[in-house]
């Protein structure tokens, strides 16, 4: 017997051998195939031929209109079925007909950005979505598009949701638009700013086109700008005196939003700016003067010019200003401010002392130009000493004189490690980077934990084409900023009013007249021998006559260009007007 087949086991095909053939059947061959299909397709003509003669015979027709008929009878039976096929589950399931707004609303579902209320999130149920006019029929649902976003991006898990009660939609025409929104309990804008490069990609743009601010009450406060082009695609026009004087602070430039930006004060503060060539910081720094002569009250200015003429617009105003690109220059420089400074404190520690109000000092800047200059040396020894002395005398005036209202701002166009000393650079407490070409000259400008701050924006990604804009680091936040670009017909209005108002507040004295007559003189130097007697001094012996000389002006004397002939500069007599009160 042969066991039955167990439940469940397909049974195996056995092959036995008869007369070299097998059990199984024979295939057909090709010509078989052929013959069995060319006989059924000459059968379908043979019926086909005789529907067409029963209608021919029956409605009396001619051939040709015979078989016009029957295929417009087929094509409008074979409609018919279409129709049932499809409008039957169609209105069974009462599906409303396609509108105009429906489709409008599905042509922008499509857009790679569009409006965060019209968005639908994938497994979002439908009674979380929005209405056509942009309204939630309940405050708890989730907010379609920022939900979506930032569940991808990974700002917040994929069970935490944004609440529609919790964002606010502001358009900006001709900018862009602000998605003001709480993140869930558990998350805080640092989940965002960490991930704006995703956020931008998500929302069809680049990192340049986002801004972020935060709230300093609500950590899961988040305020997200979306531009509608790049940054600065159109220049914003230079502010007004008025809009300039009623700015919080110092303006510095423009934002991507047009608004005026800048910093609170540069009361204990210095700044650094740094970029490559021709990307527009020297006139970045000649709108920055400017503002200071505008809105900042009465200051004292030294200008050193490493760029030869970039700072030439204000020499008339400032205490001291040279044109050099030599370190001795700057090394004497530096000993003048330093030598302010340490007035300043004495006259601290004095009020101190004496149980006295702290004295009122009148602010100082000091701004130099193309500033990596004057930390090269020339390979000498004496030149080595020389910069060592420099990078000594920079460290100590900007790290000492923050209490004492004495201001540095430094430029370079070279911002590589070695452009400025670590000692000096790091002492900045303000920084602003234009276009650089790698992240590593970033951190040298911004800092070496730059990259690690809240939102911070790469200098690299800048447009080199727009000049101007650049990144400042102030207190921690980054603003993307344009400085402003003054006409020159302004910027010397302003110098000329300032300058009338100066010598008119110089009281008429010794001093101010010996100013007069170097200048009437039309030159920079004047001897003792000279400029005694138009004073009024008749002492005729040279030793008398600069003793009595230097106690009438209170400045100090000094020895022409040849080093021969003593007398007075009149950058010294200028700088002698110069108050600390």
């Amino acid at each position: 017997m042969i066991p039955a087949r167990r439940a469940g086991h397909a049974r195996v095909p056995t092959i036995t051998k008869n007369g070299g053939g097998v059990g199984r059947k024979k295939q057909q061959g090709p010509g078989e195939d052929m013959y069995g299909q060319g006989a059924g397709a000459i059968g379908g003509l043979v019926v086909a031929f005789g529907v067409l003669a029963a209608i021919k015979d029956k409605l009396g027709l001619s051939w040709p209109a015979t078989v016009l008929l029957t295929a417009g009878g087929l094509v409008a039976l074979g409609y018919l079925a279409w129709k049932i096929r499809w409008g039957v589950p169609r209105l069974w399931a009462r599906q409303p007909k396609t509108t105009p707004a429906l489709q409008q609303a599905a042509l922008q579902q499509e857009s790679p950005v569009q409006s965060v209320n019209e968005v639908p999130v994938s497994g979002e149920s439908a009674d979380k979505a929005p209405a056509l006019d942009g309204t939630f029929p309940c405050a708890d649902a989730a907010h379609p598009h920022l939900t979506m976003v930032l569940r991808r991006v990974g700002a917040i898990a994929k069970d935490e949701q944004v609440r529609a009660g919790d964002v606010t939609i502001e358009p900006l025409p001709g900018i862009g638009t602000v998605y003001d929104f709480l993140m869930p309990e558990s998350r805080t804008h640092e989940d965002v700013a960490k991930r704006l490069d995703n956020v931008a990609s998500m929302f069809g743009v680049t990192r340049l086109h986002l801004k972020l601010e935060k709230s300093r009450k609500n950590e899961r406060h988040v305020r997200l700008l979306v531009l509608n082009e790049p940054p600065f695609s159109r220049p914003f026009p230079a502010p007004t005196r008025q809009e300039i004087q009623t700015f919080a602070g110092v303006p510095l430039g423009h934002e991507v939003t047009g608004r005026l930006a800048g910093v609170p004060t540069f009361d204990k503060a210095s700044m650094l700016v740094a970029g490559m060539t021709q990307m527009g910081k020297t006139t970045l720094i000649n709108g920055l003067i400017t503002c200071l002569l505008i809105a900042y009250g009465e200051f004292d200015l030294y200008l050193l010019d490493g760029k030869l003429c970039g700072l030439t617009k204000f020499e008339k105003l400032a205490v001291r200003y040279e044109a050099s690109d030599d370190p001795a220059v700057m090394e004497s420089m530096l000993d003048d401010l330093n030598a302010r400074v340490d007035g300043r404190y004495r006259q601290l520690r004095d009020a101190i002392r004496n149980r006295q109000p702290a004295p009122v000092f009148k602010p100082v800047f000091f701004v130099v130009d193309e500033a990596a200059d004057f930390y090269t040396d020339n390979g000498t020894r004496e030149s080595k000493e020389q910069v060592r002395r420099v990078e000594d005398k920079s460290r100590s005036l900007v790290s000492k004189s923050l209490e004492s209202l004495i201001y540095t701002v430094m430029l370079t166009q070279r911002p590589d490690k070695d452009a400025i000393p670590v000692k000096v650079r790091s002492q900045f407490l303000y920084r602003l980077c234009l276009y650089v070409a790698s992240e590593g000259e970033a951190k040298v400008v911004l800092g070496d934990s730059y990259f690690g701050t809240v939102a911070p924006i790469h200098p690299a990604l800048l447009d080199p084409n727009v000049k101007g804009q650049g990144v400042l680091f102030a207190n921690g936040t980054s603003t993307l900023i344009r400085g402003f670009n003054f006409p020159d017909e302004f910027i010397w209005e302003v110098v000329d009013e300032v300058y009338a108002r100066r010598e008119a507040a110089i009281p008429d004295s010794p001093l101010k007249q010996a100013i007069e007559l170097i200048r009437a003189s039309g030159t920079d130097f004047m001897a003792t021998a000279d400029l005694a007697p138009a004073l009024g001094i008749h002492e005729t012996r040279p030793g008398e006559q600069g003793k009595q000389l230097s106690k009438l002006l209170g400045a100090r004397s000094g020895k022409d260009e040849k080093g021969v002939v003593r007398g007075y500069w009149l950058a010294d007599l200028i700088a002698a007007t110069a108050s600390d009160a």
